[in-house]
């Protein structure tokens, strides 16, 4: 680029900064990069504490578990990576009190730990059965101490203090433990928690040859290091000499953890997504604008013999310095406007959010230079073509449309920029698929609503302020088209984020909603289940899950032997190394969703199972599987595959049988439902079934409600913020026709139309334009909403019929008010004044 377009690009920026000219592009810059990067260091650091919370449930950030103890070399391959650890040992055992104290029995979930456990989070400990919050500790039981959770002392009627045996030993109840942050990793515990001093363990003579124990050496380090031991470990994983062994990590841990983390970064990144569709639509609209203002400068330049090339590089320079600044501007008004929604989030998290990385800022940088080369540079680049005639003719080297190499490439910096933005691709494809597709539609369905107005309205009858509507809409068809199209491209990412904002966030809510299932009841016995559906009611639990359930393992698939041999995959070698929880009911579960074939109630030698197992296995619809369930072989047909939401907390398993009964098979019965909140009734309801085995799964759930609870709210936040940006987006589309607009009005008013009449005219083409741009705004949002919400979130959602309705009337009142406030010194402006400016 010549030093001539430099030194041009340089004073000309100065000139314009000095005079205003580049105040409403650069503020669209700032706002657009201000908005993507307050969301995108909250999001940063907001996914960091999601991680941080995860691993607390996982116990750190990763885990290897163990039938035996852990050879030496998985210690000493972390102590060489640089990694904490620790080991804790785990198995259910009998808990008693004392003789003296009534001698119950209680079946516990005994852990043992060591010095630096827990690498992740906080216990939090009390003294009183009233205090469910506590006080956090770091700590861990000293010798001769036991921890416990609140349900062991109301089972075995001991208090703080007491003695609690444990085997041959005795150790005194000193806390008990009102929040575990790795709970979440023993989804199977069956009993409430004792937790003790690992030096206390052998005297309990508790653990022996045969017993099953879980080893669980918890790693936490620098994340380079945690992943150069997961590939350590995975190769590992892979020697035939390996046995008993797995690694829980974020990715491969429990689905309803993934899942959560996994719907929490697809909201936060959609909500970025929309940001920068409304960025982008502000830039174009300023960068127009801009264009518009100068094309009388760049004749009288051309007039003087300057080169096209010459003003094409100056304005390039120009704008890419402007860029640069408001980008620069943007992002330390973006880490200032985060720092709100850290405070509003402050009273929902223990600790407070970590560090934030330097990826926003880079992010924010060059989301504000793709913005302005994408969408800026376009128009703008027309101002070097401008002819010289322009100086005398006005009517020519007005801005064109958009060339298709231009238009092409906009669109494909667009693309590019949600797929960047959306770190999802197939949430980014369908934003992308979704807007471009309705960008196409509102141009077709504006330009023939705008044909249709014309020959709709009859002049001779209709009020004379429709009459000039009309007639201001229908004369310059492109251009209305371009209005509606802008606005209706705002309001479509507006009502797509209020239909998110409420119909999916509640479908997110309620996948594990407050009153899910907080008990596990297992080994009922057939004969017990009426007394105990009874016992159940009679305490007011209306809601009850109650499925039998019996154990199998899977020993041939379509007549051929499987075993762990048989596959690769570490997940599916344990699956087949296991039993399953197999269970029948003539019913289908109301909360799984079958995907492929169908469920016949009744249908003899037919199964369901569930299809993230079935893909492990490679299993397909009309395979056979072969089960030994207590050494009886039972064979049946895949006939259907189930989505089961692992976070809904009902009973869910992987293989059913679509039959009232099971033939010649032993079964127990299994209850899931919410526990009524009087004090004694588990302690009541083990007493009168003293064989069952109550699993209470409070803890968890109220940390996978709290972790929910946590995103919803700053994803609604950020909603805010977004839905700010979207009204400012709106601001500008109506307004950037000011100009226009006072032309054409003093014209109107200098051969003696009034001002009420006037006013009448204005108010009537922002309604019928808003009516328009809100209803094929909202019907569109319908579709990409749903497309969104089934293939992005998973979610099964259908829209209320009323959406395009009252997406019309809120566009219509939108653009109003909009038009109301940019527009309301258009008819103030003096006649003379207009025309004066108009002849310049």
């Amino acid at each position: 680029m010549s030093s001539s377009a430099s030194a041009l690009g340089w004073r000309t920026l100065w000139r314009d900064l000095r005079s205003g000219e580049l105040r409403l592009l650069m503020v669209a810059v700032t706002l657009a990069v201000a908005a993507l990067t307050a969301v995108g260091f909250f999001s940063d650091r907001l996914q960091s504490g999601l991680q941080r919370d995860a691993r607390q449930l996982l116990g750190g950030d990763a885990v290897v578990v163990t039938d035996n103890p852990p050879a030496a070399e998985w210690r000493q391959q972390a102590d060489a990576q640089g990694l904490q650890s620790v080991l804790t040992l785990s198995f259910p055992t009998m808990g008693r009190a004392a003789d003296g104290q009534g001698g119950g029995t209680r079946l516990v979930a005994l852990k043992a730990v060591g010095p630096g456990y827990p690498l992740r989070g906080s216990l939090r400990l009390t003294q009183t059965l009233e205090d469910t919050v506590g006080t956090a500790t770091q700590e861990i039981p000293a010798r001769g101490e036991a921890w416990v959770e609140p349900p062991l002392l109301e089972a075995l009627g001991l208090r703080v203090g007491d003695t609690l045996l444990l085997g041959d030993g005795s150790l005194r109840i000193a806390h008990l433990i009102s929040f575990e942050p790795d709970r979440g990793s023993g989804f199977m515990s069956f009993a409430p928690r004792v937790m003790i001093n690992e030096a206390d363990l052998p005297a309990t003579n508790l653990v022996q040859p045969a017993s099953r124990i879980t080893y669980r050496l918890a790693l936490a380090g620098d994340g380079a290091a945690v992943k150069r031991f997961q590939n350590w470990a995975d190769a590992e994983l892979k020697k035939p000499s390996t046995h008993g062994v797995r690694l829980e990590t974020l990715e491969s841990g429990r689905p309803e953890m993934r899942q959560t983390l996994d719907r929490a970064e697809k909201f936060l990144n959609l909500v970025a997504l929309l940001a920068a569709l409304l960025s982008s639509v502000a830039v174009a609209l300023a960068a127009r604008g801009f264009a518009a203002r100068h094309l009388d400068d760049c004749a009288m330049l051309r007039v003087l013999g300057l080169p096209q090339r010459t003003i094409a590089g100056a304005y390039t320079i120009e704008f890419l310095l402007a860029g640069l600044a408001s980008s620069v501007v943007g992002v330390v008004l973006g880490f200032a406007v985060h720092y709100i929604f850290v405070a509003m989030l402050s009273g929902l998290v223990d600790s407070a959010l970590p560090a934030a990385s330097f990826w926003p800022v880079a992010f924010g940088l060059g989301i504000g230079l793709t913005l302005l080369a994408a969408f800026g540079l376009p128009p703008v680049l027309q101002l070097a073509q401008v002819p010289p005639l322009r100086v005398i003719r006005r009517d020519v080297g007005a801005l064109r449309p958009a060339s298709l190499a231009v238009l092409g490439l906009g669109v494909a910096g667009f693309a590019a920029l949600l797929l960047a933005v959306s770190s999802d691709l197939k949430l980014g494809l369908i934003a992308v698929g979704g807007f471009a597709g309705a960008v196409a539609l509102f141009a077709a369905l504006s330009w023939g609503a705008v044909k249709l107005l014309r020959r709709v309205v009859n002049e001779a009858t209709a009020p004379r302020w429709l009459v000039l509507a009309t007639r201001q809409i229908s004369a310059r068809p492109a251009y209305a088209m371009v209005q509606v199209s802008s606005l209706a491209v705002g309001l479509l990412a507006l009502v797509l984020l209020v239909l998110l904002r409420t119909d999916l966030v509640n479908s997110w809510r309620q996948a594990t909603p407050a009153d899910a299932p907080n008990r596990f009841v297992i080994n009922i016995m057939p004969e017990q289940g009426d007394d105990f559906r009874a016992a159940l009611k009679g305490a007011g639990v209306e809601k009850l899950d109650w499925y039998p359930m019996f154990r199998g393992r899977l020993i041939a698939i379509n007549g051929r032997d499987v075993s762990p041999d048989s596959y690769t995959e570490d997940r599916a070698k344990r699956l087949v190394d296991r039993e399953f929880n197999l269970s029948n009911a003539l019913e289908r579960p109301s909360h799984n969703e079958i995907t492929a074939g169908r469920w016949e109630e009744g249908e003899a030698g037919a199964i369901s199972v569930e299809e993230g197992i079935a893909e492990t296995l490679g299993l397909k619809m009309g395979d056979s599987l072969s089960f030994d369930v207590g050494g009886m072989p039972v064979e049946a047909r895949i006939t259907s595959l189930r989505k089961v939401d692992w976070t809904s907390m009902h009973a869910n398993f992987f293989v059913m049988f679509p039959v009232a009964q099971m033939q010649d098979v032993p079964v127990t019965y299994l209850a899931a439902y919410r526990a009524p909140s009087q004090t004694g009734f588990d302690n009541a309801l083990v007493r009168q079934f003293p064989n069952i085995t109550n699993v209470d799964m409070s803890a968890t759930l109220a940390q996978v409600q709290r972790v929910l609870d946590q995103v919803i709210r700053a994803v609604e936040f950020l909603f805010g913020f977004t839905l700010a940006a979207g009204l400012i987006v709106l601001f500008a589309a109506v307004s950037a026709t000011r100009e226009e607009r006072a032309r054409e009005f003093a014209i109107m008013r200098a051969v003696g139309a009034s001002g009420q009449l006037l006013q009448g005219v204005q108010r009537a083409e922002l309604i019928g334009v808003g009516l328009l741009a809100g209803f094929l705004a909202s019907g569109v949002a319908v579709l990409v909403g749903w497309a969104m919400a089934r293939y992005a979130f998973d979610f099964q959602w259908t829209a209320s019929p009323w959406v395009p309705l009252a997406g019309a009337l809120a566009g219509a009142v939108l653009a109003l008010a909009a038009g109301w406030w940019g527009l309301r010194e258009v008819l103030r402006r003096p006649v003379v004044e207009t025309l004066r400016q108009a002849a310049e």
